[in-house]
Order: C-alpha cells, then sequence, then structure tokens
C-alpha cells in the first residue's frame, strides 16, 4: 500500500481490482481542508478513461510493472508490432491499447512499453519528436499583423498540427507527445 502523494504519471495502480496507468496528475493543496490528487486514469484492459480524485489519507496499491525498451514494427490488421530490444520476442497491442498515440509511430522508433503480467499495457514515447511538415497553406502577406497567428499543416505522420503561420511544406518541426502541440521549428543538422 502507498499513499496517493506517490503518484506519477506513468505508474500503474490497482482500482476496483484493475490495472489503471496514470495519464495524468495533480497534486492539490487547498489553503482549507486536506490535500488530495486528482488524476486521469486509463484502464490497462479495455482503455476507457476515468477521472479519479484520492485523498492524501487514503491509501492505494501500486502495482509492480516491469518496462522494457522496444522498437516500433508495423501496423496491421492484429494491430501494432513491437519488438523488445533486449531478447527479440514480438508483443501486439490492439487499436484500442494503443489508442490516439497511434499517430506518433514510425517503423524503427524507440519506445518503452509499460508491461503487466507478461503483457503491454502502456507506451511511452520521447516527450518531443520531429515531424516533416506534408501539406499547409502557404502565408500571406500581412497575415502577421495581429501576433500570434497559427494555421493548421498536416504531417508526415497523417495528423493535423497547429503551426506559426511562417512554417511552410517540407519544414521539419518538433511536436510535443503529451500535448500534440506545436514546440519549435527542427534543428537544422
Amino acid at each position: 500500500m502507498a499513499s496517493p502523494n506517490e503518484i506519477k504519471k506513468g505508474i500503474v495502480l490497482l482500482h476496483n481490482g484493475e490495472p489503471w496507468v496514470v495519464t495524468e496528475f495533480q497534486h492539490i493543496n487547498p489553503g482549507k481542508g486536506a490535500a488530495f490528487v486528482r488524476t486521469r486514469i486509463k484502464n490497462a484492459k479495455t482503455g476507457r478513461t476515468l477521472e479519479q480524485t484520492y485523498k492524501v489519507s487514503e491509501t492505494i496499491e501500486i502495482v509492480e510493472v516491469d518496462y522494457r525498451n522496444a522498437q516500433y514494427l508495423n501496423h496491421d490488421a492484429t494491430g501494432y508490432t513491437f519488438m523488445d530490444m533486449g531478447t527479440y520476442d514480438q508483443y501486439t497491442m490492439s487499436d484500442d491499447e494503443v489508442g490516439d498515440q497511434g499517430k506518433y509511430l514510425r517503423e524503427g522508433l524507440d519506445v518503452t512499453l509499460t508491461m503487466f503480467e507478461g503483457n503491454p499495457i502502456a507506451l511511452q514515447f520521447p516527450r518531443k519528436m520531429n515531424f516533416r511538415i506534408a501539406e499547409t497553406t502557404p502565408a500571406v502577406k500581412g497575415d502577421t499583423a495581429t501576433g500570434n497567428v497559427t494555421k493548421e499543416a498536416k504531417t508526415d505522420g497523417g495528423f493535423v498540427v497547429r503551426v506559426p503561420i511562417f512554417i511552410n511544406e517540407g519544414e521539419e518541426v518538433v511536436v510535443n507527445t503529451d500535448t500534440g502541440e506545436y514546440v519549435e521549428r527542427a534543428k537544422k543538422e
């Protein structure tokens, strides 16, 4: 048993007898009353998400999990396939288990698999990843007069991100994989 103060992103807790992965958390210490932790958790088996609040006086059960370095291989009708870089074992996660994170996967990408009872239940990506802009509208002279002007751009990963107006097709940008937002232009090597 553990205290809710030990909650952080990526840990797995037992909630109603099932493993849930913490996807977001916030420690709140109001001026009056007891401190608590507000969380968003994702069911490791069904993919369902839930918002849950834990009082600091409560106890929670943190589940022991393994973390394995893996490489993304491909996606097919059975789901997303990953290879453990240490043992070369292959694991498949369904589309529901991967969810919206699938848009960041590219063949050969190194990820961390969270393993529970020998099965992958969650993915961890690099926090920032580079993507090439595949489609966007060109900037029109005078559009920047109002300050922070953004536009939609489709990446080579197939998803849309809002970028500053000065970003053109073919440029590489850095995207935060936690929020899905533009961070900066990718540095040229």
